[in-house]
């Protein structure tokens, strides 16, 4: 996998919900990579969002992928309407899954990318068991439940090492980082390893709109990317 192309999710938690499948189609022509769907059900965070009816919805709307990110009390229970409704890929907590491995296999079954995701306070060391088998790890850079909250850089180190070990034994793993991530943090996140960008608040809170919040991200991480490329062209 080339990590240095850094690709973008808007999480539509930050959107306006009145005109979500307006901003959503003006993510996907701002060249936006995927949409990123925060799904939370007042028990596992401390805050309820939106379920599969937003999925499908949105899925006539957009050519993009659906990347659900299930922050909810036994996930296994709802992948088959989620699928129903359109997501693509699913993301799961290593906190609180009372069978990792099975939740894991249950979506590949499904013939869907699976995704793993730890909290700020959980170590990367929990990844080692069950990397072979993942698409995707997301680290968090805030507690998950609520947008609007600051980066958390104490997880740069735990991102570098995400970094290290998906390199040793999942290179086509991706890399995501999701929380406070905005023109200034992204950079940081990107020089620490990883590849793609969730991006709530600072897309779709932008007062200059979608399109040049977008360009804002790309435009910042781009020096990190170029510094990278040049090192391997070395």
């Amino acid at each position: 996998m080339e990590k240095n192309i850094i690709k973008i999710a808007p999480s539509i938690l930050a959107a306006d919900f009145a005109r979500l499948g307006e901003q959503v189609a003006e993510a996907e022509r701002a060249g936006a990579d995927r949409i990123h769907v925060d799904v939370m059900d007042g028990h596992f965070v401390p805050n309820i969002s939106m379920g599969a009816p937003i999925v499908k919805s949105l899925r006539p709307i957009t050519h993009l992928p659906l990347e659900t990110h299930l922050m909810i009390t036994d996930p296994d229970f709802f992948f088959d309407e989620f699928v129903e409704a359109g997501s693509d890929s699913f993301i799961v907590h290593w906190e609180g899954n009372n069978n990792l491995h099975r939740t894991i296999q249950r979506v590949k079954s499904l013939g869907k990318k699976v995704g793993l995701a730890i909290n700020p306070a959980t170590p990367a060391s929990v990844l080692e068991e069950v990397l072979a088998d993942l698409d995707l790890v997301l680290v968090m850079t805030v507690n998950p439940g609520f947008g609007h909250q600051h980066f958390i850089h104490t997880t740069l180190p735990k991102i570098q090492r995400a970094r290290q070990m998906i390199e040793h034994s999942k290179p086509d793993c991706e890399l995501e980082l999701d929380g406070g991530l905005d023109a200034n943090t992204a950079p940081l996140g990107v020089a620490a390893g990883a590849n793609v960008l969730v991006a709530g608040s600072s897309i779709f809170g932008d007062r200059l709109g979608v399109d040049a919040a977008m360009k804002k991200l790309r435009t910042a991480t781009a020096d990190i990317v170029n510094k990278e490329k040049e090192t391997v062209c070395a």
